[in-house]
């Protein structure tokens, strides 16, 4: 299946059952675990869900009925995260970090004689830093609302 049609599929509580199979996808998982953990309504509105996801080929599901991970997928925003063992982290932060730390280590390890050069570096890093942050921060909270 294409992308475009995964995209267009993966929505609302569906996205929200994928991205906990993402963060366990070395672990296999029951109809009752995402209920309890997603709180969903029923066992029913998760195998639903689960079955959804089987059909896309995105999850599959073992005799024993509990369902895994087989295809990891960007779509929508997951395209702006990065799987660092189980946490989805924004890739905005690595750049924040690498920019926060040049700042840093600008101001802190080169004389300053407060030339226009001097002014301008700085003011430059610090914009650039406080944007990546905040975008970083921005995904973050956007993603856990959507959880």
């Amino acid at each position: 299946m294409r992308d475009k049609d995964i995209e267009g599929q993966l929505r609302g509580k569906t996205l929200k059952v994928y991205r906990y199979l993402l963060e366990r996808a070395d672990e296999k998982v029951g109809v009752r675990e995402i209920q309890r953990k997603l709180n969903f309504s029923s066992p029913s509105l998760a195998a639903y869900h689960l079955e959804k996801l089987v059909s896309l080929g995105l999850v599959g599901k073992t005799n024993g009925g509990e369902y895994f991970l087989v295809q990891n997928v960007k779509v929508g925003v997951m395209k702006f995260f990065v799987k660092f063992g189980r946490f989805l982290i924004p890739r905005f932060i690595f750049y924040a970090v690498f920019i926060t730390s040049m700042l840093i280590t600008y101001i802190l390890l080169y004389k300053h004689d407060w030339s226009i050069h001097n002014i301008v570096a700085i003011i430059f890093g610090t914009i650039s830093s406080a944007i990546l942050w905040a975008e970083s921060i921005k995904l973050i909270i956007e993603n856990r609302s959507k959880m």
